[in-house]
């Protein structure tokens, strides 16, 4: 089945976003409250990045008629991609077929026609390690989806091995360099480039409830971590190497609880530019660390903030 054309892209492109933008916390914290009528999220965002990175996608399908609305939704930033992850069906199960193929193929198909999808990712769990039917799983699996700019997340160490990066960089496959709690044979900070296409998740460091099994903990709080400028820091400079060696990094913050990623993504855009940014009216309410780095004053006083937890 004929594949979307590869989009060509300006070399060391930096994009940084957050992850996802569908979430009911956000509410008065990134998003204003009350909403007009016609407000919507993805609109909203790309007035402040270039990137989001689908996350619906790999829940299920995208409808195509839904991705045609999110393309048109994004039409005045001429500059801004999604990216957009694979169906889990693909990553997490072994019983696919061509139908499964077709229908998440006809969901990224408008984006792809309006050279909006900038990438493509495979998340794996951290439960997959490298094994010889793991890594022939995965090498199927670049093949069959080849025709996109594809992006691999293994979150396992096994993996950190010159063998898998020398079959992804043969195939294009861009390797996706990971922040998260290193617990076990977790896989390290990295900056590593194996295709035309760098990638960076940052997933927090909540080290008391990443691999939690309590049923009462709500999912969130995986991901309920602000990085600090400190932290941020090793990861600009790993951004700046990881993006001479590719025409285009994309950079996805994927703590989000509370908006905690479009925090930190506005702080990266900064360290690595160096010019003020757009701050969204109601985020910097709720963390005054954005207005040093915000590129016009508050609209109404911020002199008693109100910090999530």
């Amino acid at each position: 089945m004929a594949g979307p054309r590869k989009r060509a892209l300006p070399p060391g492109r930096i994009l940084i976003g957050p992850a996802g933008w569908s979430y009911s916390d956000w509410a008065g914290i990134v998003y204003p409250t009350p909403r007009t009528k016609d407000f919507h999220e993805a609109t909203y965002l790309a007035q402040y990045f270039d990137a989001i990175e689908i996350n619906t996608s790999f829940y299920q399908p995208l409808r195509p008629a839904i991705a045609e609305q999110w393309v048109e939704r994004v039409a005045a930033n001429p500059n801004f991609v999604f990216s957009a992850k694979i169906w889990k069906k693909f990553t997490h199960e072994n019983d696919v077929t061509t139908e499964d193929e077709r229908v998440v193929r006809e969901g990224f198909t408008p984006l792809a026609q309006a050279n909006r999808l900038g990438a493509v990712l495979l998340q794996f769990p951290h439960s997959f390690h490298r094994t010889p039917e793991n890594l022939a799983r995965l090498k199927n699996l670049a093949d069959r989806f080849g025709d996109y700019p594809l992006v691999v997340e293994v979150r396992h160490s096994s993996w950190n091995d010159a063998e898998f990066y020398a079959m992804m960089a043969e195939r294009g496959v861009g390797f996706c360099n990971v922040d998260q709690p290193l617990i076990g044979r977790a896989m390290p900070p990295s900056e590593r480039a194996t295709a035309p296409i760098g990638y960076i998740r940052l997933h927090g460091r909540r080290y008391d409830t990443w691999f939690s099994d309590d049923p009462m903990l709500p999912r969130h709080e995986r991901y309920n971590y602000l990085y600090t400028e400190k932290e941020l820091a090793p990861w600009a400079a790993r951004i700046r190497r990881l993006a001479s060696r590719t025409r285009t990094t994309f950079v996805i913050a994927n703590n989000h609880f509370q908006g905690k990623s479009v925090v930190n993504a506005l702080q990266l855009i900064y360290m690595l530019t160096g010019a003020p940014v757009h701050v969204p009216e109601p985020l910097r309410h709720h963390y005054p660390q954005v207005e040093s780095i915000a590129d016009a004053p508050a609209l109404e006083p911020t002199l008693f903030p109100t910090i999530p937890k």
